[in-house]
């Protein structure tokens, strides 16, 4: 019998013990959006100040002029698995704007084979069915320049809606909050993800569970636990512009992801761990881009038990005309590190080059 566990959205997560926080949840969102962005290794936090805001920091929004679209695609582990991204946003006057998004990253087709072989033992293939397993985050975002020079603060409120066929579904809650400070063409950016916490209550449906519990003898499957919290997350950027001649200028940005927990990122400790990332981008006349980004700085443990520095790199263009920004990336070039092989495509609107 199935669950509704709604009614915990409303309730503070701090009333939960340690041992519903996960490590590892809602990974799909740390994914990121944007072909241009994920170009240069989600080095974006200080500098983002477009429609995908919404995502990397929503104090960024201010910098819109006029309503703005976003759609993003990719496809991971061959196409089995795609992700993709829509967002709109539009300015409520000169001193703040607001923006939503939606973002699903699903399996389909999956074959549900746990009714493949009758009480009898016969194995019968017209009872197999499909599924899909998929995640969905629906945000919106609001964003204003606050009354000291140059700051820029915004908040995102997310929905968290997570499927998987008719066995288990969920509903999650949380909110991010950014910053950006600009001065002297250098420009600053703090992103913090899951600020109250995002709390995730799973409804089980029991009689499905039961059809698997015991599918291997003497090794019973318990009922998995029904709430978890996902732990804050810190972005720290800090970028600076260059005019290189008349029409070619670069763009560099440094990010630190901090995240409180030992993991293998390259600096770690019982009290957090920090990932650092890097982007570049050159433009001509803000009309053709490229991108080079590096991040996910990770140790990883051999057969031997050694242990290597694996690194992601990222590769990235773009191009701009008339408000119709069509952006590619290609992230972890060469599979050289531990992240996920992946073309990005993305086109971004700007309805302001149509008005008249």
């Amino acid at each position: 019998m199935k669950r509704n566990f709604l009614f915990f959205l409303l309730i503070s997560p701090l009333i939960f013990n340690a041992q519903t926080f996960r490590n590892y949840s809602n990974e799909f969102l740390n994914i990121g959006v944007d072909a241009a962005a994920l170009g240069m290794g989600k080095s974006v936090v200080a500098t983002t100040n477009n429609v995908n805001s919404i995502y990397w920091n929503p104090a960024g929004l201010v910098g819109i002029k006029d309503m703005q679209g976003s759609l993003m695609h990719s496809s991971y582990f061959a196409g089995i698995a795609n992700y993709n991204h829509a967002a709109f946003a539009m300015p409520i006057d000169n001193e703040s704007a607001l923006g939503i998004s939606i973002i699903r990253f699903g399996v389909d087709d999956i074959l549900n084979t746990t009714e493949l072989i009758d009480s009898e033992g016969n194995i019968d293939f017209n009872r197999i069915s499909l599924f899909s397993a998929a995640d969905y985050a629906f945000n919106i975002a609001y964003a204003r320049n606050l009354i000291f020079k140059d700051v820029k603060f915004g908040v995102n409120a997310k929905i968290v809606r997570r499927i998987i066929g008719d066995f288990a579904s969920s509903w999650g809650f949380g909110f991010d909050a950014g910053i950006q400070f600009e001065r002297n063409n250098w420009r600053f950016g703090l992103m913090a993800r899951d600020i109250t916490t995002t709390f995730n209550s799973w409804a089980i449906d029991e009689e499905e569970f039961n059809k698997i519990s015991n599918a291997i003898p003497g090794q019973n499957q318990e009922l998995p636990e029904t709430t978890e919290i996902t732990k804050p997350k810190l972005q720290l950027g800090v970028a600076k512009e260059w005019r290189i001649s008349r029409f070619i200028n670069l763009l560099s940005e440094v990010n630190l992801n901090v995240r409180f927990e030992q993991s293998n990122d390259i600096f770690s400790s019982e009290i957090g761990s920090i990932d650092p990332a890097l982007g570049i981008q050159l433009d001509y006349d803000k009309l053709v881009y490229l991108r080079l980004g590096v991040g996910n700085f990770q140790y990883i443990t051999e057969f031997n038990n050694s242990k290597s520095l694996s690194v992601q790199p990222n590769f990235g263009v773009g191009f701009n005309y008339k408000g119709i920004q069509l952006d590619y990336a290609l992230t972890n070039i060469g599979s050289v590190g531990n992240a996920l092989f992946s073309n990005i495509f993305s086109i971004t609107f700007d309805y302001s080059f149509f008005r008249p």
